[in-house]
């Protein structure tokens, strides 16, 4: 990042941060959210109902259709090449026998790629997403290893690939900086995530900690972590004209639309973007150099386009997660309340990308503390730019801090659920917010109820045959998020079908089912004459769905939405209906119709009003308030995550036999889909907590393990069955309650697992993954 982008990142952060105490100060009602949403007393609606997924009868049955199928007459197929060194350029290149090869139409390099703009890089501004800021084949140099040099285009897949492995290339190579310790040695930066900086500071923690009565100081690792969604990153493209038509497995569909005509100097009117149904995201499903290479061979060659990454593909060019040296170190009193906290330390990432791993996140606001300090510094690598992974910051933040708390409650003998209960703030222990909700204490409670935490034993004192068992638990928390830029359109007909719009997404995660049942209950009607489309972005919004934030954006698009609509019906309805003289705020959606909220004999159907008036539909399009209720309150969700393992004395091996999730996510829309995220995100905390770890080569860059048979990631016989419950108290000041669930079950997995094995051996594993070598 240059020094301007620096100094403008610090402005922005010194800006947001007036801007948060001003907001703070403000009255309640000023706030979005200030008003409880109207559904959240809503109690025997479709909300709350485990209502299966109305996508899933299609996506059995075969019939949903994602990139890589969509069929295209005339399509070709992509196959790349991708560089093997980290930073240099192309000294030689022979394309010859690839154009030869049977069935080549196009082999395109830096010599005859069309002059493209660089991608916008994520962050920098409201639709950018661009995964780096670098050329895309616009010269010869090579800027880590895996970056795309050759791509090229056949009548089918395998021709393609077989036409790539005849390209001859020879390299030039420079001097890369790969090793981590070369990167700390030339000097790190502070890290800045979100326009705001990773460092925080009250009180003298460094004195708090020598003068506490109890501490411990320690160091924690996380390794890279690359991304595995079950769908391969995939698009398929083609040129209509002037229009950029591109199917795309994407999370933010209306961004991608942005973005490419950025590079292809397009408004983002003349760039079409579908993506209805999506194999998995987990953060990496934005815009990479895939998808701009197939739309620039599409435009060289005249013809569609369909390249789908492979495994190793995806390795090679998409990010991951970082990583991370963290130092976590407490000061407590005799009682065991902390005089100082300090989590500190080190990530990695490329120049060229804006996405420091952010450990410190739930350290900013999990527990109360006499004295804080924290910070992230930057080292900088010649390697694939980093970027969003399930629960950034919060994934590796909790092993490192719920860790350190743990060796607390055993270095003082204390139950580590009472110590971090006794560590409970009152308000937000960095910026003074009040929580909007709070109910962790209720989810460790009814946890180690339901888990049976009353029958743990010391370190090392329960054995079945060679079997150790031990169990640990560990603090969960994400924040609540809601983007701007959402915005909503509904379509309500004579015959009282609502159609609900909105470039929004879904993964595999219910976000369509979910919202048509809030929408139903929000318009009174039911489900099945309810629709609502997404994953197109030619719909209004600018939704993302990351940072488990789209439910809210989502929510807050369509409450106003409705509330255009519900104003456009009572204007109507006019004098001579039962809703005469009422305002927007003193009705209600029922019945399939309009009633007084505290009167329902006063009620008229949709049908009567649009009948009445002459009308066939009514459509309306609203944007919702910007998310200040984020700066005012401290909002969160949290969970308890208990898990037991047996360790085998013999060999190291580790299994999980049991594992329950307790959370506290407001109130729950879907209990069947909510669940499935929850399991989902502890599966993946697995992963993370015991085999997870992309090996990083750093002699020259590569990644050497760009595969699932040397990738491991947890299969069903790795993963015991998972209890899931929650205190569904919905949060006063999120739409319909609710807080996200899509990325709070992986955080603090890894240190319940890590505690757990330290209470059957104990012994301490610190760095992830926990492999069998660490425990023998």
């Amino acid at each position: 990042m240059s020094i301007v982008e620096d100094a403008k990142q610090a402005v922005q952060g010194a800006v947001q941060g007036v801007m948060q105490k001003a907001i703070q100060m403000a009255p309640d009602s000023f706030m979005p959210g200030g008003k409880p949403d109207p559904l959240i007393r809503q109690q025997h609606g479709h909300i709350g109902k485990p209502i299966s997924r109305l996508d899933g009868p299609i996506k059995v049955r075969g019939e949903a259709t994602y990139a890589a199928e969509f069929p295209l007459d005339g399509m070709l197929y992509a196959a790349l090449v991708f560089s093997t060194i980290a930073k240099g350029r192309v000294a030689a290149l022979d394309t010859d026998a690839a154009e030869a090869a049977t069935g080549v139409e196009l082999v395109m390099t830096y010599r005859n790629a069309p002059r493209m703009a660089p991608m916008p890089l994520f962050l920098t501004s409201e639709k950018a997403c661009g995964g780096n800021d670098l050329p895309i084949m616009q010269d010869d140099r090579i800027s880590w290893n895996g970056e795309p040099v050759a791509l090229v285009l056949a009548g089918t897949q395998e021709q393609a690939d077989h036409a790539a492995s005849l390209i001859a290339i020879e390299y030039e190579a420079e001097h890369s900086v790969t090793a981590m310790a070369e990167a700390k040695a030339k000097g790190t930066e502070p890290g800045n995530f979100m326009g705001q900086p990773l460092q925080f500071a009250t009180g003298d923690a460094a004195a708090a900690l020598a003068a506490a009565a109890h501490s411990v100081d320690r160091t924690y690792t996380t390794p890279r972590h690359s991304h595995n969604a079950i769908e391969l990153h995939a698009a398929t493209v083609a040129w209509q004209g002037d229009t950029l038509r591109v199917h795309d497995a994407s999370q933010m569909v209306a961004h991608m639309a942005w973005s490419l005509g950025h590079v292809f100097g397009l408004s983002e009117d003349k760039v079409h973007v579908t993506s209805p149904f999506v194999g998995g995201g987990f953060g990496s499903k934005g815009l990479w150099q895939h998808q701009v290479l197939a739309a620039a061979a599409s435009k060289l060659s005249g013809r569609p386009v369909r390249l789908m990454l492979s495994r190793e593909g995806v390795y090679r060019i998409v990010g991951g997660r970082t990583v991370t040296e963290q130092r976590v170190a407490i000061g407590a009193s005799e009682d065991g309340r902390f005089d100082a906290l300090i989590h500190t330390g080190t990530t990695a990432m490329s120049r060229h990308n804006v996405l420091p791993e952010p450990f410190i996140l739930p350290t900013r606001s999990a527990y109360a503390a006499g004295s804080m300090t924290l910070d992230v510094e930057v080292a900088y690598l010649d390697m694939v730019a980093n970027t969003f992974m399930r629960a950034p910051g919060e994934a590796v933040g909790t092993f490192a801090l719920e860790s350190a708390i743990d060796e607390l409650a055993v270095a003082m003998d204390i139950d580590p659920i009472e110590l971090r209960l006794r560590n409970e703030p009152d308000k937000d222990p960095t910026t003074g917010a009040p929580f909007s909700s709070r109910e962790i204490e209720k989810a460790y409670r009814d946890g180690a109820a339901r888990f049976g935490w009353a029958d743990r034993g010391a370190p090392g004192s329960r054995r079945e045959g060679e079997w150790l068992i031990g169990t640990g638990v560990a603090t969960a928390t994400y924040p609540y998020y809601r983007m701007p830029g959402g915005a909503a359109r509904i379509t309500l007909s004579r015959e009282g079908h609502a159609t609900v719009d909105i470039a929004a997404h879904d993964m595999g995660m219910g976000t369509a089912t979910a919202q048509t049942q809030v929408a139903a209950d929000r318009l009174g009607l039911p489900m099945e004459q309810v629709t609502f489309r997404y994953g197109d972005s030619t719909l209004p919004g600018v939704v993302m769905a990351g940072g488990s934030q789209q439910t809210a954006a989502i929510g807050a698009s369509v409450m106003a939405a409705y509330r255009d609509l519900v104003t456009e019906l009572l204007k109507l309805a006019g004098n001579d209906s039962p809703l005469a003289g009422l305002d927007a705020d003193e009705v209600v959606g029922v019945d399939g119709g309009l009633a007084k909220t505290d009167d329902r004999t006063r009620h008229e159907s949709y049908a009567s009003i649009l009948s009445r008036a002459q009308r066939d539909e009514v459509v309306v399009e609203a944007t919702p308030p910007a998310p200040l209720e984020t700066m005012h309150w401290s909002m969160h969700s949290h969970g308890a995550m208990f898990c037991e393992v047996r360790v085998n004395a013999v060999t190291g091996e580790v299994r999980v036999s049991r594992f329950l999730g307790s959370f506290d996510c407001g109130r729950i829309l879907n209990p069947k889909t909510a669940a499935s995220q929850f399991r989902g995100g502890i599966i993946m905390g697995l992963g993370l907590a015991l085999m997870e770890e992309t090996q990083f080569d750093e002699r020259n860059g590569r990644i050497m393990n760009p595969s699932l048979a040397e990738y491991h990631v947890p299969v069903h016989m790795d993963v015991p069955e998972i209890d899931v419950i929650w205190t569904d108290i919905p949060d006063p000041h999120t739409p319909m309650g609710a807080r996200g669930v899509g990325e709070i079950g992986i955080t603090g997995v890894g240190a319940a697992v890590a505690n757990a094995v330290f209470n059957a051996t104990g012994k301490r594993v610190r760095d992830l993954p926990i492999t069998l070598d660490k425990l023998l």
